[in-house]
C-alpha cells in the first residue's frame, strides 16, 4: 500500500529527513509588510530578523485555506492509495480545521492533529513515515498517531522576549523585568497549548545546560530513539552546551540538530533553543 505523508511546514524537519522519507510540506504564509511569502520557499528566518532589525513590524503567519489543501489532496489522492496529512496543533492555528474540511471530499485522505509545533510536530510526522514504510495500513497509522501525540515532550528556552512583546504575547513590564533580572523562561507545550514553565537565570549557556538537565532528569521514562535540539538561530556554543547536556543525561540513538522555520521563528525571534523528545 503506497501511503503519502504530508505535513504543514511548521514541523521544522530538515531537507534530508524530508527527502529520506518522501515527505511533502505544505508551506504556511508569512506576512511581511504587504507581501505574503511561503514559509521556507520565498522567505527564511534570517529574512524576518533582518526586516525587524531594520525597523519593520513583526511578521505574522496565516494558515492554508481549505482550497489550498484540497488542491494538493486531489492530486496526491490519485497518485497514492492513501494520504496522511499532519497539522500543527489546532490550538495554534486553523490549519487542522481547514485540512479536515478539505479532506471530506476524499475517501483516502486522513488528517491528524499533531497537538504540537516545530519538531514536536516533526516527531509525529516521522512516526507516520516510519509506520507507513513498515507496511502498516493508513487506518492503523492514524490510530497510532492519535495515541503517540500525547507522548511528545516539547519545550523551548528563550534568551530574549522582544519578539514576544512586539507580537503581544507578553507585556512590556514582564519583558523589562525578565531582561533586568536575566531571566530565561521555558515555554512548554502541554495538551496542545503553550504555557510558561520554569524560569532560569544567568547566561544563556548556563540556562540552556540547566534546562536540558531538568527536562531529562528521569531517563527511565524516556523513549531513547530520537531527540531534537531545535533552535531559531543561536551561537554554536549554546548548541554544544545543549548537546553535551543531552549526552550526559541519556543515551539517545539519534541527536538531531535542526533550525526552526519561519513560522516558529517569527513568533519567538532569534536566540531560542529547545529539546523535543518522546516519553514512554
Amino acid at each position: 500500500m503506497a501511503i503519502k505523508i504530508t505535513s504543514d511546514s511548521t514541523c521544522d524537519l530538515s531537507a534530508e529527513q524530508l527527502k529520506l522519507h518522501n515527505i511533502e510540506l505544505f508551506p504556511l504564509c508569512i506576512s511581511m509588510g504587504n507581501q505574503c511569502l511561503r514559509d521556507g520557499l520565498e522567505i527564511t528566518p534570517d529574512d524576518i530578523y533582518a526586516h525587524v532589525d531594520a525597523g519593520g513590524d513583526i511578521c505574522t503567519t496565516s494558515a492554508l485555506n481549505p482550497a489550498d489543501y484540497a488542491d494538493r489532496f486531489a492530486a496526491l489522492s490519485k497518485e497514492y492509495d492513501a494520504v496522511i496529512h499532519i497539522n500543527i496543533s489546532a490550538e495554534f492555528s486553523s490549519c487542522f480545521q481547514n485540512a479536515v474540511l478539505a479532506s471530506q471530499d476524499f475517501d483516502n485522505v486522513y488528517v491528524v492533529d499533531s497537538r504540537n509545533l516545530s519538531t514536536g510536530h516533526g516527531h509525529v510526522v516521522l512516526r507516520a513515515a516510519e509506520l507507513a514504510e513498515s507496511g502498516m495500513s493508513a487506518e492503523d497509522i492514524v490510530k497510532d498517531l492519535n495515541v503517540f501525540t500525547s507522548k511528545v515532550d516539547a519545550s523551548f528556552i528563550l534568551s530574549r522576549l522582544d519578539y514576544m512583546k512586539k507580537g503581544g504575547r507578553c507585556s512590556s513590564v514582564v519583558a523589562l523585568g525578565a531582561n533586568l533580572l536575566h531571566l530565561r523562561p521555558c515555554i512548554e507545550v502541554v495538551g496542545g497549548k503553550m504555557q510558561v514553565g520554569k524560569k532560569y537565570r544567568g547566561s544563556f549557556e548556563k540556562c540552556v545546560d540547566q534546562y536540558v538537565r531538568d527536562r531529562l532528569a528521569h531517563p527511565e521514562n524516556l523513549n531513547l530513539s530520537r531527540i531534537f535540539i531545535t533552535h531559531s538561530g543561536v551561537d554554536e556554543s549554546a548548541i554544544a552546551v545543549a548537546r553535551k547536556a543531552v549526552e550526559d543525561c541519556a543515551s539517545f540513538q539519534e541527536i538531531l540538530v535542526t533550525r526552526a522555520g519561519c513560522t516558529i521563528s517569527s513568533h519567538c525571534g532569534p536566540g531560542t533553543l529547545g529539546i523535543l523528545f518522546i516519553r514512554k
